[in-house]
């Protein structure tokens, strides 16, 4: 069995583990199931993708979103892992020689939406295949009680009957509470799981709430601020989203809209301008973000209140998912409440007319609880907000963190730039950065993803990159040193950032 360090090194260029990923890989690699509760940017994939390499046989990928799945690929290939994708987006020529590539183990990972997985075509090639494990991403989709739900996910354990041999499987999600989290484990039919919840807390993330006088001028404030970074609006209606994405772009800001009502092609165009950084904003309705894998999101606004925590916890999540210091907005007004009481309302009509009256009337009056807690965060005025947060997912906090807008004694209206200002600042604090040797860097990754076609962020993080213009190495043995740089980084990008590195060095001599 290959060393799980030395694996870690190899291909993902770090020299330890992040909390709770060496017992989870441990375990899988021993034959236990795995139930785990991790926070978005803890490195839930590092917890299955290993444990794929030291297996003889094939890892399944239960991925919801298609986006996700192209882009782990990308990355796993950049990287120089063997993996695959089977979803609606390959055509059939495309998709059987794929799946005749998996048969004969040309893949060690293989990435599959779970609508796919009881089709005759998959379940003939599972059962002649050699499955080693299977993941299960985003596992709260499984529970009619998450705010995700997903009656496809509901047909994992029925296709893991078909094998001939029992895989291991691992759940992992970001948000479960207690009730979902054993709705996952008796829905999956776990077996014995090691159960680990590395906790909720996301420290690199700043969280305020406001009730300003203007939502969308706040914004166009906001943005105006931070046009260099890339960021999230979360809006509650379509006609919102197409309302705040038009004025933004009338303002001069490369924001774009992202909603259920656009065509598919529209919102995958939209999707990949904001993952490749050519679009700076994407203003979106809930349709948007599970599994979008963009790291360098350093922002996130709510216009308006979501109806859970859940739901208000994980797209808050997708800012800082690099740990870099990044900030989670709401913005809240009392027709908020009321809109989303009638969402409640109507929502469960559609989704849950199999139900009798009387089970549809407890799941109403659930999520209304749910609401008028995710109102008291909203409008909290004296209780830390990380300590709502924290409590709702069963997690003790003891405030106050000193790291949102209660902890710091903002008022309901403040401006938010002194905040934003602060983190700019904060950000190289930790490293003596050579801003210019910086920017150079920047222009060198952007012009290797473009040629590479993947996102900037896919070559090298925000953080590598701080930490070769602080350290300024000359030589490709000396990027083992820089975080991220796996073995098959450095051959592919190594020299290309050794030469900026040294023609600025040589500059600077003059």
């Amino acid at each position: 069995m290959n060393d799980i360090y030395q694996l870690l090194k190899k291909y993902y260029g770090y020299d330890s583990f992040r909390k709770g990923q060496e017992n989870i890989i441990q375990n899988i690699i021993k034959g236990r199931d795995i139930s785990a509760v991790m926070p978005t940017g803890a490195g839930k994939s590092i917890c299955y993708q290993i444990p794929a390499m030291t297996f003889d046989g094939i890892t399944l990928v239960i991925s919801p979103l298609i986006s996700l799945m192209q882009d782990q690929v990308k990355n796993l290939i950049s990287m120089g892992i063997r993996a695959a994708y089977l979803n609606s987006t390959l055509p059939p020529r495309q998709m059987s020689l794929a799946i005749e590539n998996a048969a004969n183990g040309v893949y060690k990972i293989i990435y599959v939406a779970p609508e796919r997985l009881m089709t005759d075509s998959f379940i003939t090639f599972a059962v002649n295949a050699n499955i080693s494990l299977i993941a299960v991403d985003e596992a709260h989709c499984i529970s009619q009680w998450g705010h995700d739900f997903r009656p496809s996910y509901t047909q994992i354990s029925e296709f893991t009957e078909h094998l001939p041999k029992r895989p291991v499987i691992a759940a992992f999600t970001a948000t479960a509470t207690e009730r979902v989290k054993q709705d996952i484990a008796a829905n999956l039919h776990l077996i014995d799981p090691y159960t680990v919840s590395t906790g909720f807390d996301r420290e690199n993330l700043y969280f305020a709430t406001y009730q300003p006088v203007d939502k969308t001028q706040f914004i166009l404030n906001y943005v105006s601020q931070n046009e260099d970074r890339s960021g999230i609006i979360y809006c509650s209606t379509r006609k919102e989203v197409e309302r705040i994405a038009q004025i933004l772009s009338e303002s001069g800001f490369s924001a774009l809209p992202y909603h259920a009502g656009m065509s598919d092609s529209e919102r995958i165009y939209n999707q990949n301008e904001f993952i490749y950084d050519r679009a700076k904003i994407i203003v979106a309705t809930n349709a948007f973000g599970m599994g979008i894998d963009k790291p360098n999101v350093r922002y996130v606004i709510h216009n308006n209140m979501p109806q859970n925590m859940e739901e208000y916890y994980q797209q808050a999540g997708r800012a800082g998912r690099d740990g870099e210091e990044s900030e989670c907005i709401l913005l809240y007004c009392a027709r908020d409440v009321k809109l989303n009481e009638f969402l409640i309302q109507k929502g469960s009509e559609k989704e849950n007319d199999h139900l009798d009256e009387e089970s549809r009337q407890q799941y109403i009056d659930a999520e209304l609880e749910k609401l008028r807690l995710m109102t008291f965060y909203s409008t909290s005025k004296t209780v830390c907000l990380r300590k709502r947060i924290l409590q709702y997912f069963g997690e003790k906090f003891y405030a106050p963190c000193h790291h949102c807008s209660v902890c710091n004694g903002e008022s309901r209206t403040d401006s938010y730039h002194i905040v934003m200002n602060d983190m700019k600042n904060a950000d190289n604090q930790k490293l003596y950065v050579d801003e210019a040797l910086l920017d150079r860097l920047k222009k060198k990754r952007i012009s290797l993803a473009l040629a590479s076609g993947i996102p900037a962020f896919a070559v090298l993080s925000d953080a590598s990159l701080r930490e070769m213009a602080a350290y300024a190495p000359g030589k490709i043995s000396e990027l083992t040193r820089i975080s991220g740089f796996g073995e098959a980084k450095i051959n592919r990008y190594g020299k290309a950032f050794i030469d900026v590195i040294n023609e600025y060095e040589n500059e600077a001599e003059f």
